[in-house]
């Protein structure tokens, strides 16, 4: 990936939690951030952050086993964490995993109060699922937002939620815990395909700053830059995605075509939309754009397929038989941008990670599997990254993973916002 090649300046400390396979983690890092701890408990992901240096070198400062287990080290850190990110298992609060929500074990926004009053960062970045924005979850997510406002304001003993939130609500309403002592909190709910990744993925990122830090952070909040209008624009009329493509031919670029709405050019709406660039697509991804500028993957043939045979010699990137499209298990299209990626419940998901071919015949159907290094290129992992375990637990890293590129976007706008107020780091200090 040149974008890691690139020296980087040193802009600030982060401790990572639930890091998962690595991709929050790597966007932090890659947006200047230097790790001091980094936590994760499941046993394949452990091994992925174990077999793999930071960029540009070093190991990661790994903490593996349970958050709840992590004391003396947040206690050895106060002080020293410019921020905290971390992404608390999303199952609790995804239609995937029963959302049971607050009686969900797996809940682990606990922890991440627990961390916040343990080390006193100066800002919070937090990923999650958008199902914590459905209405039955409504007042736990306001609970949310109100203890990473006022974390150090423990919870009695025996107290509810509710009870604790109504004490939170109090004080935030009569303005009397000093600055140092509560967070300016906001949330976006974003689509990760406004920003140049290569997949339809809607999340939710709450950000938070220490209040004394005076921090103005509607200067710096991401604004989108890509846009689907965009890309049906350069689809249609603009012609461009098709000069990068010029080896599809007519039948399925007519079908890709087919597949995408005409544009009214009078709305305003659309105009605007216009001026960004245009969403990045699967075959994007495959052919290499952006951060795998001329990097295309090698076409997998139904040989590959048949017989699970790696192809090439980046990692990853072996066939898998026996895709199938039915009812609710509809294929990604190749000229869209994919699916979200799904952990599934065994680590496979469904049409999430089925794609239809150019060709209606390959292999007797149309369609194939992705292959894992497909799958970590529309996550925008870098191709040097390599996941342990077999295929259905590389998969389940991948569906459970932040987005690198979306990590960074936001991890880049806090940096600058902290050095609004406050540098970080002395300008030209190398990593």
């Amino acid at each position: 990936m040149p974008e890691l090649r690139k020296k980087r300046t040193e802009v600030g400390t982060c401790v990572e939690l639930f890091a998962g396979g690595g991709g929050l983690a790597m966007g932090v890092h890659q947006a200047g951030f230097r790790p001091l701890l980094v936590n994760e408990y499941a046993k394949r992901a452990v091994e992925t952050l174990a077999n793999n240096p930071m960029p540009g070198g070093g190991n990661w400062p790994l903490v593996p086993g349970d958050v709840r287990d992590l004391d003396a080290e947040f206690k050895m850190l106060a002080g020293q964490v410019d921020v905290l990110a971390g992404g608390p298992p999303c199952q609790p609060f995804s239609l995937g995993g029963a959302h049971k929500g607050t009686e969900d074990e797996r809940n682990m926004f606990p922890q991440m109060f627990r961390a916040i009053q343990e080390m006193r960062p100066k800002a919070v970045i937090c990923e999650n699922v958008r199902g914590l924005l459905r209405k039955s979850f409504a007042p736990y997510f306001q609970y949310i937002l109100n203890e990473m406002r006022l974390p150090f304001v423990e919870r009695e003993p025996g107290a509810t939620w509710e009870e604790h939130n109504e004490l939170l609500e109090k004080l935030l309403a009569n303005d009397s815990v000093p600055p140092s002592e509560r967070y300016i909190v906001q949330h976006h709910p974003v689509n990760a395909a406004d920003y140049g990744v290569p997949q339809i993925r809607q999340r939710v990122i709450i950000v938070a700053f220490r209040a004394d830090l005076g921090v103005d952070w509607d200067n710096f909040t991401p604004k989108p830059t890509h846009s689907e209008e965009a890309l049906i624009h350069s689809m249609r009329e603009g012609g461009e995605y098709w000069k990068l493509h010029d080896e599809v031919e007519a039948a399925p670029r007519a079908r890709a075509i087919s597949n995408v709405s005409k544009l009214n050019y009078d709305n305003a709406k659309v105009k605007e939309a216009l001026t960004l660039q245009p969403w990045r697509t699967l075959r994007d991804a495959i052919r290499g754009v952006d951060e795998f500028e001329g990097n295309a993957l090698p076409f997998v043939n139904e040989d590959a397929v048949r017989t699970k045979a790696q192809v090439g010699k980046i990692s990853d990137h072996f066939g898998w038989p026996g895709a199938r499209m039915y009812t609710g298990h509809t294929p990604n299209l190749l000229d869209r941008p994919a699916k979200t990626v799904k952990a599934g419940v065994h680590g496979v998901p469904g049409g999430e990670s089925v794609m239809m071919m150019d060709d209606p015949e390959f292999d007797g159907s149309g369609y194939r599997y992705m292959t894992v290094r497909e799958t970590a290129r529309v996550m925008t992992f870098p191709d040097t990254w390599t996941l342990a375990g077999p295929r259905g637990e590389k998969m389940r890293q991948l569906g459970n993973a932040v987005p690198v590129k979306l990590a960074k976007v936001f991890a880049d706008a806090v940096a600058a916002a902290l050095n609004s107020v406050s540098p970080l780091s002395a300008p030209d200090e190398e990593r």
